[in-house]
């Protein structure tokens, strides 16, 4: 707490993050909705919801998006209000890895990024590879890994461009994105009241149907929790650009807020109509693509494959968003020199005023991922593919988010109760006296999930998580423990300031 300035209500954007210590490198040209947007994009309800819906329907059948969506957006909602009342209070591109340094100190913020970082390069990995499946038959290209590498590496490289070229470019796409994803949604939603036959509405709340065995059946409903705890990842988009938003210490917070309220209602309004156009209920769990079995079944082949291309869309919109985030992430952390070979990492184009090398660092990695993936299972001779990994990869990047959501949140509830955060360091958007229960709900449901997603049948996702906490104990204990400083920010002098923005002037 002692490197946690007191920045004033009324100072200006660049003041406050002066005040912190950092200069503003990044292009600060976002509005309110285009930071909105960014963390709209990457929930995504046309990817997440969609990717997993065959997990969601072959846990715990209809259940699980009539009731299961709700409860999960209400405690999520939680959690993204305390993240906003912390990005108000603190508010940089470093975000949660920012947050937990100056609450808890280096140790803590190193953990935290790190945590950060696994989670949204599995996120990325999950929506471009999910996008890849999806596109890879409507290009007329077989359905195989093969041909959905080659299709994943093209999207990774058309949202590496876009996101060295600029922010302001993204930005409009994001802006774009935001308004394709409520115009798609209304466009299934619209076909599928009107021109297709429907269940009763009792088939969402009274419906059960799960394909686990020797499990009952309520555990087998929260197994299927993961379809809507994956879709809500990345809000934290909002807060990691926030060095590059105006009056970012109001419209950042509402932008993490209001992305999860927005996408929890779209979301559910989509899923109500979809899940209600189930014709076959066993044949739309087992189908490999579970959407495209309903609409095709409920409006006819062609009109199915205009849904499929208007979320494989919106998929590719949510990988540029979250490509985005990830390296404001991996900059942010570097030029605190938190990743090895940081100067590399933390250089900002002069041209573009953008974390080029992140961009690509971010890109390589995540292509990286199901490449090792494939390996290990060529070398252990596995008869699983990675479409059957699919949900291991896309809780590993549910927990590993939120644990680094969890992780600043705890620490300025354990600065409360010290007495060592008082209202004074509040940011504009702050919970007031809600603060404490609002971030101890939040606290409980991290738990919860964290908990959850490791048991079987996720048990997958848990013995790669705890192989992955493994290396990184190894990583800290022999190149970081008494290394590792935290934000340097502060020890920045007016004029070191001055000097790195003027050489991007």
């Amino acid at each position: 707490m002692d490197n946690l300035p007191e920045p004033t209500h009324h100072a200006s954007d660049k003041e406050v993050l002066h005040q912190f210590g950092y200069a503003q490198q990044l292009l600060r040209d976002m509005g309110g909705f285009s930071n909105f947007a960014i963390s709209f994009s990457i929930i995504s309800i046309l990817t997440g919801a969609v990717t997993l819906y065959g997990t969601g329907l072959n846990a715990g059948g209809p259940v699980v998006m009539g009731i299961g969506w709700p409860i999960v957006t209400f405690f999520v909602l939680f959690v993204a209000a305390s993240m906003a009342e912390l990005a108000s209070a603190i508010p940089t591109s470093g975000a949660l890895y920012h947050w937990a340094s100056l609450l808890g100190g280096p140790n803590w913020g190193w953990i935290t990024a790190w945590l950060n970082l696994i989670g949204l390069i599995a996120a990325i990995a999950g929506i471009d590879y999910g996008c890849a499946q999806f596109m890879a038959p409507l290009l007329g290209m077989p359905d195989i890994p093969r041909s959905h590498m080659i299709v994943f590496g093209f999207l990774l490289l058309s949202h590496g461009i876009l996101n060295h070229i600029g922010i302001r470019s993204v930005a409009r796409l994001n802006d774009f994105s935001a308004v394709y994803h409520m115009l798609g949604v209304a466009v299934v939603v619209v076909a599928l009241a009107f021109f297709a036959p429907r269940q009763p509405i009792s088939f969402l709340f009274t419906k059960t149907y799960t394909t686990l065995v020797n499990k009952p059946y309520w555990f087998a409903f929260m197994s299927g929790l993961l379809q809507a705890q994956w879709t809500y990842t990345g809000f934290d988009a909002s807060a990691h650009t926030i060095e590059e938003t105006k009056d970012a210490r109001v419209k950042a917070p509402w932008g993490v807020f209001l992305s999860v309220a927005v996408s929890g209602v779209f979301g559910y309004v989509m899923l109500m109509f979809i899940t209600l156009a189930i014709k076959d209920l066993a044949g739309a769990a087992a189908a490999s693509n579970p959407i495209q079995y309903i609409c095709e079944n409920a409006l006819g082949a062609r009109f199915g494959s205009i849904v499929v291309w208007t979320m494989t869309i919106a998929m590719w919109f949510c990988g540029l968003a979250c490509v985005t985030s990830t390296s404001r992430m991996i900059f942010a952390f570097s030029r605190d020199n938190g990743m090895p070979f940081s100067p590399i990492w933390a250089k900002i184009s002069k041209k573009y005023r953008t974390p080029a090398a992140a961009v690509w660092l971010s890109v390589v990695l995540t292509f990286l991922l199901p490449c090792l993936i494939f390996g290990l299972l060529a070398v252990h001779k596995s008869s699983l593919t990675f479409t059957a990994l699919y949900p291991a990869v896309t809780g590993i990047s549910t927990i590993g988010l939120y644990l680094s959501y969890g992780i600043p949140i705890l620490l300025k509830v354990r600065a409360r109760t010290r007495g060592s955060w008082t209202s004074r360091y509040d940011g504009p958007w702050n919970l007031g006296n809600w603060s404490a229960t609002v971030n101890t709900i939040s606290l409980i449901w991290i738990a919860f999930i964290t908990v959850l997603f490791v048991l079987p049948p996720n048990d997958l996702t848990g013995y790669i998580f705890a192989g992955s906490l493994a290396a990184l104990l190894v990583l800290f204990l022999v190149s970081v423990r008494g290394k590792f400083r935290g934000p340097l920010g502060r020890t920045s002098s007016d004029a070191d300031l001055a000097r790195l923005e003027a050489e991007l002037d």
